[in-house]
This record gives C-alpha cells, structure tokens and sequence, in this order.
C-alpha cells in the first residue's frame, strides 16, 4: 500500500472535466447527466483500501443528508488487474453489502481520474451548481482507517455551499491509498 496525499491540479473555479463511464447498474453516465442537483460530489474510491473502507459510513451519511440536493458519484479508476478486488463485479458487490445508493463507475482506462488529477482513494473533488470546483479534499478529519471523525468537512462544506456561502479552505488533502495505475 502507498500512503498518498491528494494533490492539485484542479483549482477552485475550474470546471468539472466531462466524462462518459460504465456504472454498477450497466448504463452508460455522463457528466451532463446530473445538472439537475446543486452541486456534484465526485470521490475517486475503490473497493479494497483501508481509507475508503474507513469511510463507506460517511458516504452513506453524505447521501442520507444530501443526495436529493447532490449529485454523488463514486469513480474507481484502480487497474484491477494485480488488484481483482477492484473489478467491476467486485464493485457491484461493494455497493450491495455496504449499501451504497449512488452511482458508481468504472474508469477503465484511467483518463478520467488523470483529468481530475486524483492520486488517491479516496480523493473527493466538490463542484457547484455551475459545475466549477469549490472544495477539493477530505470527507472528514478521521485520516487513518482507525480514527474516528470530529470534524465533518465536507458536509460542512456542502452545507456552505448550498447556502452560498464561501468555504475558506479549498483544499484540504484526503489521504488514502494511491490510485493503482495501469503499467505502460
């Protein structure tokens, strides 16, 4: 396991990068298929890291309390190969026994996560209604696997955001596993 810190390449007030990804339900997402909601939450997350399975409780929280209002969406952008946890049957099966109720997808050919710059999992990018980066970073300040959370960034964050007030820290790291990219 490689322990990354998530990095910036997308800075507030750039626009979501446009995707079209294979979901856990066998259709076909599209960026453009969520302009209804207020806001979109993209996590780049996979099945088997520590971090993320420290935090399929705060998802599940994330959607009780927002996924009327919030486009939630789960993208693992792992290599399955070496890591056969992280296939797309192995994500159907994630989602089932955790109880996940958004979306999540598969970019198999990574070139979405490179798009958004994500180097772990999870790594959470927030976007507003106009679709532009508010808030890039942590769910909570729980950052290993163990610790529990005292402070909910990112509903705080969300809940500013819906509210229209400014979040003063844009970024804010998640740490978690690297994202197993494919050998070229």
């Amino acid at each position: 396991m490689v322990l990354l810190e998530s990095q910036v390449k997308l800075r507030p007030g750039d626009s979501a990068p446009d995707f079209e990804l294979l979901g856990i339900d066998d259709k076909n997402h599209k960026l453009t298929d969520y302009t209804d909601y207020e806001g979109t939450l993209i996590i780049f997350m996979c099945n088997h890291c520590p971090y993320v399975k420290a935090k399929f409780e705060a998802f599940r929280e994330l959607y009780d309390r927002f996924g009327d209002k919030v486009a939630i969406i789960g993208i693992n952008s792992n290599d399955s190969t070496d890591y056969p946890e992280d296939s797309f049957e192995n994500m159907k099966k994630t989602a089932k026994e955790k109880g996940l109720k958004f979306d999540y997808l598969i970019d198999s050919t990574q070139r979405v996560a490179k798009k958004y710059g994500a180097m772990c999992t999870p790594d959470p990018f927030l976007f507003n209604k106009e679709g532009k980066l508010v808030f890039h970073g942590r769910i909570d300040n729980a950052m290993k696997p163990d610790d529990i959370a005292t402070e909910k960034t990112m509903i705080v964050n969300i809940e500013k955001m819906l509210s229209n007030e400014k979040i003063e820290k844009d970024f804010d790291p998640s740490i978690g596993c690297s994202i197993k990219w494919k050998e070229n």
